[in-house]
C-alpha cells in the first residue's frame, strides 16, 4: 500500500502498523489495522544514541535498510507490449517491520493491470527473519521466499499451501538503478482473473534525481512521530510480465517510493495517494492522510519539474475533488473512482479515472488490511492546452480491517 506520508501505496504516513504474534509464522499478517499491543523498541546500546531526526539523506546509504520501527521499498508503473502496444499497470512492493523483541518482519505485495482485458490480478507473501534483507555494500538487496504461497481473496488456504513457491520474489537498486523479479504462481493468482499467474522482470534506471518531500526528505507526523520520504518519480523500466501464462517484452515508465521512520500509526482513517506523470516532462504527488472522524490532518504533495528541481505543495495550493465512485463486490467497501485535481499557481488540471475498475486488494493475510490501488486514465491541461500521461492512485482505509478470509470459502472474485 503506496505511500501518504508519503504511497505508494501501504505505502504513506496513515498507515497503521503492528506486528502481531501470529506474524512468527508464514501468512500471519504484519501491517496490522488497528495497531496491536507491542513490545517496546529496543533501547539504543548505552554511549551510542541514534543521532535526532531529521539526519540529511545520503545516497546511495539510504537507498538500504534502516533500523526503523517501518520501512518499505514500494514500486508503481506503466508498461507497453513491444509487440502489440496493449498497455499494463504494476504495483510491487516489500515491506520491514521492527518491533521490540519480535524478529524482523517482512511483507510483499504483487499486482498487475490488464487495461485492455480489464483484469487485475494480486499475489502476497510474508517472511519473518533478517535472511530477506541479502546484504549489499551499496543499497539494498532483498528477496522473499515466503514458506508457502498465501490465500488471496477467498482461496482456500489448504490449496495455496499445496504448491510452493517457485521462485523468491527480489528487488535490489543502488542510486536509481533497480531490478525487479516476482512472479505469483497459479495457486497464489488462482482467484483473481489471471488464474494462470503473473509477474514481472524488470530493469530500471532512474532519469531524474531523487526528489526529497517535505523540502529535506523528512515529514514530522509531531506526537506520531516522523518518516524519512522521497520518491525516484521517472524511472525507464525494460523487461518482461507475465500474463495468465504469456511471456511478453515490456517498456515503460516506474515510479519509487522509499519510507522509513519511528512511526506506526499517523491519522487512523487511511488516506488517499497520487502520482502522476506528465507527458511535458512533470511529475506530480499528493497525498491526503484521514483521521478517524473523516478529518485531513495531513494533506501535501510535490511537484517535479522536468529537470528535476521540486515545488513542495502545502494543502492550500491544490484541491482534490473525487468525481464518481465504485464499489467492491468483494467486500462492500465503496471508494471514490475518479477525481479532478487542481495545482493552483501551476496553471495545471487533472481528470483521472480507474483504467480499470476493481483493482482492489485484499492483503488482510499479510499486512491486515484491504486497500485499492490502480493505474489511471490521464486527462490534463497546463496553461489550457491538453497534455498527456500516467498516474496510479492509492486508497486506504475505505474497507475495514477484519479477520483473514476463511480457509474454507470456495468463492473468488
Amino acid at each position: 500500500m503506496s505511500h501518504p506520508s508519503g504511497r505508494r501505496s501501504l505505502v504513506a504516513a496513515a498507515l497503521t502498523v503492528a506486528v502481531v504474534a501470529s506474524a512468527c509464522t508464514a501468512g500471519g499478517p504484519i501491517l496490522a489495522n488497528p495497531t496491536a499491543a507491542i513490545p517496546a523498541p529496543s533501547p539504543s546500546p548505552a554511549g551510542s544514541p541514534r543521532p535526532a531526526d531529521p539526519q540529511p539523506i545520503v545516497f546511495p546509504r539510504d537507498d538500504g535498510p534502516h533500523d526503523r520501527l517501518t520501512e518499505w521499498w514500494y514500486y508503481t508503473g506503466h508498461l507497453r507490449d513491444r509487440a502489440t502496444g496493449q498497455r499494463y499497470g504494476f504495483e510491487y512492493v516489500i515491506f520491514r517491520a521492527e518491533r521490540g523483541a519480535f524478529p524482523v518482519t517482512w511483507a510483499s505485495h504483487l499486482a498487475l493491470t490488464d487495461e485492455a482485458h480489464d483484469r487485475f490480478a494480486y499475489a502476497q507473501r510474508s517472511e519473518v527473519g533478517p535472511q530477506v534483507d541479502l546484504g549489499t555494500t551499496a543499497g539494498f538487496s532483498l528477496a522473499i521466499d515466503g514458506l508457502a504461497p498465501v490465500a488471496t481473496g477467498a482461496v482456500s488456504t489448504a490449496s495455496a499451501a499445496a504448491e510452493q513457491p517457485s521462485a523468491p520474489w527480489t528487488m535490489s537498486g543502488a542510486n536509481g538503478i533497480d531490478s525487479l523479479h516476482a512472479a505469483a504462481t497459479p495457486a497464489e493468482a488462482a482467484a483473481t482473473s489471471m488464474p494462470g499467474g503473473a509477474g514481472l522482470d524488470l530493469a530500471l534506471r532512474a532519469t531524474k534525481p531523487p526528489a526529497l518531500h517535505g523540502g529535506d526528505g523528512f515529514i514530522d507526523f509531531g506526537p506520531a512521530g516522523g518518516s524519512y520520504y522521497y520518491s525516484r518519480t521517472r524511472m525507464d523500466a525494460s523487461g518482461t510480465i507475465d500474463v495468465d501464462g504469456r511471456t511478453l517484452a515490456v517498456d515503460g515508465i516506474a515510479w519509487f517510493d522509499h519510507q522509513w521512520g519511528d512511526f506506526i500509526a499517523v491519522g487512523g482513517g487511511g488516506w488517499d495517494w497520487f502520482a502522476v506523470d506528465l507527458d511535458d516532462g512533470t511529475d506530480l504527488t499528493l497525498s491526503l492522510v484521514r483521521d478517524a472522524t473523516g478529518g485531513f490532518p495531513l494533506v501535501y504533495g510535490t511537484l517535479i519539474r522536468p529537470d528535476g528541481s521540486t515545488v513542495d505543495l502545502p494543502r492550500d495550493s491544490f484541491l482534490v475533488t473525487p468525481t464518481a465512485s465504485w464499489t467492491s463486490p468483494h467486500t462492500g467497501a465503496a471508494y471514490p473512482a475518479g477525481w479532478h485535481l487542481i495545482v493552483y499557481g501551476q496553471h495545471l488540471e487533472i481528470d483521472l479515472r480507474p483504467t480499470v475498475a476493481d483493482q482492489e486488494l485484499d492483503t488482510r493475510a499479510t499486512t491486515g488490511v484491504i486497500y485499492w490501488e490502480g493505474s489511471q486514465v490521464v486527462r490534463a491541461t497546463r496553461n489550457g492546452a491538453p497534455v498527456g500521461g500516467q498516474a496510479y492512485v492509492e486508497l486506504t482505509g475505505y474497507a475495514p480491517a477484519a479477520s483473514p478470509p476463511s480457509p474454507t470459502a470456495t468463492s473468488g472474485p
